[in-house]
């Protein structure tokens, strides 16, 4: 937190608060969003605010990327979109190397973060609780979009189907992730009539990383993870393809959603979008990355459309979007 606390000043904390309690007081439809926000059209987003005055324009724009692998190496993945980022914004872009989800999103809640890419489960509290406002997600060049979470094991475990992991360990990444915690959670209740800490025990590795390098070095008998993050670690060599075998594939879900804090000024919102939409892939360190896991453009998409399929998975495992 010293890092960011070091970018953003007291003076603009203190107005971040100033508008939230006065967007507070407004009268209108909100849904699920929290009451500092207004959704009138509905999209289940919160509204740029009407009044100018409310608009945040800062010097600096802060950007993260999920906490999904090592942030050194990301830091230098991202480096030449950021830098077409100041281009077309004229500020300087800083990249913030984020260790958890919900530090990043309590970045964003309170102002200290302006332009970030949420993981697929921490998408609806970014949305509810941080004015977060997704427009865009990766792709590949015929458009095709999202991920499987997988349960993986080591061979020789023992475990050859799912409901083998009775009785044993098996790891997730944080509660607030789709693929590492809240789908498989869903799954295995419905599907296979298996509870966490009744019939298995879980434990909690941080990061899909941690989670699939556990398996692949026996520390986990069984994990759930997005194989995204899978074909990028084989892809780099950071583990073999015969040290983890998959028990199990879910259904396609959204992968990172990128987007904006609610209140930035208009324009500055549209300037970001186009750095989005505009930003050559070709050659980057980008492309050298996320073409390991099938991507190679940034697609429109709306949260309300594109997000249905979690927000069920969020309402089976009684998930609340309420503000802590």
């Amino acid at each position: 937190m010293n890092l960011i606390g070091n970018l953003i000043s007291t003076a603009a904390f203190v107005t971040g608060l100033t508008l939230a309690s006065a967007a507070a007081a407004q009268d209108c439809p909100r849904g699920d969003l929290d009451e500092r926000f207004c959704d009138v059209d509905g999209d289940l987003v919160a509204d740029i605010p009407a009044d100018a005055a409310d608009w945040l324009d800062p010097a600096e724009l802060i950007f993260a990327y999920t906490p999904v692998e090592d942030p050194a190496v990301y830091k230098t993945v991202w480096a030449e979109f950021l830098a077409h980022m100041e281009e077309k914004t004229g500020k300087k872009v800083v990249f913030f190397p984020v260790q958890s989800n919900a530090a990043q999103i309590e970045a964003m809640r309170s102002g200290r973060l302006h332009i970030s890419g949420f993981n697929t489960g921490s998408n609806p509290l970014a949305v509810n609780c941080a004015g977060f406002r997704p427009f865009t997600i990766m792709a590949s060049l015929d458009g095709h979009f999202g991920y499987e979470m997988e349960i993986l094991t080591y061979p020789g475990s023992g475990i050859e189907k799912v409901e083998d992991i009775k009785g044993k360990q098996m790891a997730f990444t944080s509660e607030t992730s789709n693929s590492g915690f809240k789908a498989p959670s869903a799954i295995l209740k419905a599907d296979f009539n298996m509870v966490a800490g009744t019939d298995f025990e879980p434990v909690f590795s941080g990061k899909h990383d941690n989670s699939i390098l556990g398996v692949a070095n026996k520390d986990y008998p069984a994990a759930s993870i997005a194989n995204s993050v899978l074909s990028r670690m084989i892809e780099r060599e950071v583990i073999k393809p015969d040290q983890v075998v998959s028990i199990y594939k879910s259904q396609t879900f959204p992968t990172t959603g990128f987007g904006v804090v609610y209140n930035l000024k208009p324009e500055l919102q549209e300037q970001i979008r186009d750095a989005f939409f505009s930003f050559n892939w070709d050659g980057t360190a980008l492309q050298a990355e996320f073409e390991k896991s099938g991507e190679g453009q940034f697609l429109p998409m709306n949260y309300k459309e594109f997000w249905e399929v979690i927000r069920k998975i969020d309402t089976a495992n009684g998930v609340s979007y309420a503000c802590e």
